[in-house]
């Protein structure tokens, strides 16, 4: 036995399962925990059993830990996560802006009021499914990516600190998600062929709208798509709807295809053009988070992406301070959206990372 106490966030998923298998493999004294982060009634109706909040999810989880003779407990933060991340998710979107709040989740609950928890629990480490690994390296703790490219999932753990990394354990970061379901048969979990969560937790049927106006009880107006130079084309459903680049279910006629390239969410206007108004060179990050370096001086050379399933881009990043970043890429890039993270890397190395503010030329 090491001595060192874990407490492990289970999902109910294979990820997470293996995780905790993982860990007490290694001679952790393992502590499995799910957290409760919302009502299922604060879910659109018809969906609630696909939530990672479900009976069901507990339920595997708690089946796995008992499996593996490990103490099992829900936590609920369902205030913190009201608070930290529907709360959030509603209000980018309603300011025009394309939120992720499975970045926020990391680093409000799982990072944060969880790793507080821990804290509390004289556990020494936070263990989750993500595929990412940590490295130490002369003294600074870098995140880098998991071995398994097509799992990667460093570019939502951007916001990590220091001291996070160094109490944190990764422990898929070396395989791949077939070795993953594969540890899962052998041990005979019940969920080593639960299919992966592909939407966010809360909106299990991708309709995030339906989820606004639930939520808040409002109705989002009917306005006006207009062209670059302001000319009526036609109505849209409420400006919420529409992302930046976004061509389907405009419900316009051209002669070319039209994407949506801007929203005045005051006027409520949908502003659509051609694609070739979705590209562009440069994105503003606020909120920057340094992780393999001190907040640099001066410019640097790196790679960049601006949505999660994007392929790094060349790049050279301009600091503005320690908090704000000019990023100005070699070619120029397509349909950067405000509220998004941009991830800076070094080969495999995530430099650091912010939230994109205003796209430049």
């Amino acid at each position: 036995m090491t001595g060192k106490m874990v407490l492990i966030a289970m999902s109910g998923g294979v990820d997470s399962s293996v995780a905790a298998y993982l860990m007490k493999k290694q001679g952790f004294d393992c502590m499995g925990v799910t957290m409760k982060l919302f009502h299922n009634e604060d879910v659109v109706s018809g969906c609630r059993e696909k939530t990672c909040c479900s009976l069901d999810d507990v339920e595997d989880a708690r089946s796995v830990a008992r499996r593996l003779g490990i103490p099992y407990y829900v936590f609920n933060f369902t205030a913190d996560f009201r608070q930290q991340v529907m709360e959030g998710f509603v209000r980018q979107y309603e300011m025009g802006a394309t939120p992720n709040p499975c970045i926020d989740c990391n680093r409000y609950l799982k990072f944060d009021r969880l790793y507080q928890r821990a804290r509390e629990l004289d556990c020494d480490f936070v263990v989750t499914g993500h595929y990412a690994r940590i490295e130490e390296r002369d003294g600074r703790f870098l995140l880098k990516k998991a071995v398994d490219a097509t799992k990667d999932q460093s570019y939502v753990l951007y916001s990590m600190t220091q001291e996070q990394l160094a109490h944190t354990k990764f422990p898929l970061g070396e395989l791949s998600k077939e070795q993953v379901r594969h540890i899962a048969q052998v041990q005979n979990f019940l969920n080593a062929d639960k299919p992966d969560s592909q939407d966010i937790c809360f909106v299990p049927d991708g309709d995030y709208v339906a989820f606004m106006e639930s939520y808040t009880g409002k109705s989002y107006p009917a306005g006006d798509f207009v062209d670059r130079e302001g000319r009526f084309l036609g109505k849209h459903r409420g400006a919420v709807r529409y992302t930046i680049g976004q061509r389907r279910g405009l419900g316009l006629s051209s002669t070319e295809p039209l994407y949506v390239c801007a929203k005045d969410m005051e006027a409520n206007t949908v502003t659509v053009a051609p694609e070739t108004a979705l590209y562009h060179r440069e994105v503003y990050a606020e909120q920057m988070n340094w992780i393999a370096m001190p907040a640099p001086k001066e410019a640097l050379r790196v790679t960049a992406k601006i949505r999660y399933r994007q392929k790094e881009q060349a790049a050279t990043a301009y600091p503005e301070g320690e908090n704000r970043l000019r990023l100005v890429f070699d070619e120029p890039q397509r349909a950067a959206a405000v509220g998004q993270a941009v991830v800076l890397y070094d080969k495999d190395i995530v430099v650091g990372g912010g939230n994109i503010v205003e796209t430049g030329k």
